[in-house]
């Protein structure tokens, strides 16, 4: 187990892992992770490969679904059992399979400490860091147009799993969408409540690895498909 060092500026956070089939990445993840933030919560959602295993092995607190809800699903559940901690002043979502940065979560975090938002949404479009396949681009684009049309929050990255948000935004958001739609319903609750927040520039890592587990065109179509039927 990879302990945090004491003292860590990470100590009022809870990074939230939506947890499914990731047991090849999520011990390297959840071992990044906690050299900065030590509360992750990996919400392990009816995996079947041991990665909720792994998860526990590299530190993390671990809630399980019994069954395959979706990633909306894990995400509140993960919410709720941040609230739960009455010293979490920030909570950050974090996918498991490695193509986040741990460093890129510390800037956000930062913004949320230094009062410019309560929500701080990460967008791999706003530098050159992210080479984005021009296909997936396409499809991506799409669903940031339709999301910001439907929500009246103009993003330019509506379906990046990095997010910064602090207690009172966790607190006022309840997402009901279980499957990829959850992405756009956070930014219509976020528009809808009237919170403060900003967009961070951040480096998404498509590995070999990552695009095998989701990052491919279909997964952005479906993408698209969910948030438009919602």
């Amino acid at each position: 187990m990879t302990a945090a060092a004491p003292g860590s500026p990470g100590d009022d956070t809870w990074v939230v892992v939506p947890l499914y089939q990731e047991a090849t990445a999520v011990g390297d993840v959840v071992r990044e992770l906690r050299r900065t933030f030590p509360q992750v919560v990996c919400v392990d959602d009816g995996s079947t490969d041991g990665s909720a295993e792994q998860a526990r092995r590299a530190g993390a607190r671990v809630v399980r679904h019994c069954i395959n809800l979706g990633q909306g699903a894990a995400l509140q559940t993960g919410f709720d059992f941040a609230l739960r901690d009455a010293s979490a002043r920030f909570v950050v979502t974090f996918d498991a399979d490695g193509q986040h940065r741990v460093e890129d979560a510390v800037a956000m975090v930062q913004r949320l400490r230094d009062g410019e938002a309560d929500v701080v949404f990460g967008s791999r479009f706003l530098d050159g860091r992210t080479e984005v396949p021009r296909l997936r681009r396409v499809v991506l684009r799409s669903a940031v147009h339709y999301t910001n049309l439907t929500t009246g929050v103009r993003l330019t990255d509506a379906h990046n799993g990095l997010r910064a948000l602090s207690r009172r935004a966790v607190g006022s958001l309840r997402i009901t969408h279980h499957r990829m739609a959850h992405a756009s319903e956070i930014v219509s609750l976020v528009g809808r409540s009237g919170l403060p927040w900003v967009e961070q520039p951040v480096e998404i890592r498509y590995t070999d690895y990552s695009r095998a587990k989701g990052q491919s065109l279909l997964n952005s179509v479906n993408i698209l498909v969910e948030t438009i039927l919602g």
